[in-house]
């Protein structure tokens, strides 16, 4: 038995992942990850733009929110991600069924 607990500390834990309801969109820290900063508004649009984050109003381009957004120039991650948040906002994401 020491054996057994020994193979699962070395594998770490069994995690059941189940079925679980489909949510439209990345992640907004997905897309963004691939860029590189400073970066101008035109060049997130032209990598990124078609690409859909999550949102509390459901999917979105990352396009589409850039247009409410005022700034040109992002220095950092961290401004084109607050930028973002600010236009779509925070709180619970709605899966796929639920817009059903």
């Amino acid at each position: 038995m020491a054996e057994d607990e020994q193979e699962e500390e070395e594998s770490g834990p069994v995690v059941e992942l189940g079925d679980r309801e489909h949510v439209d969109g990345a992640p907004l820290a997905r897309p963004l990850a691939r860029l590189h900063y400073g970066i101008e508004r035109s060049e997130v649009v032209r990598r990124v733009g078609d690409v859909e984050i999550r949102t509390p109003d459901g999917p979105r381009t990352i396009e589409d929110a850039l247009s409410e957004v005022d700034h040109t120039y992002f220095p950092t991650k961290e401004d084109l991600h607050g930028a973002l948040r600010e236009v779509v906002g925070h709180g619970p994401v709605p899966t796929s069924d639920d817009e059903e």
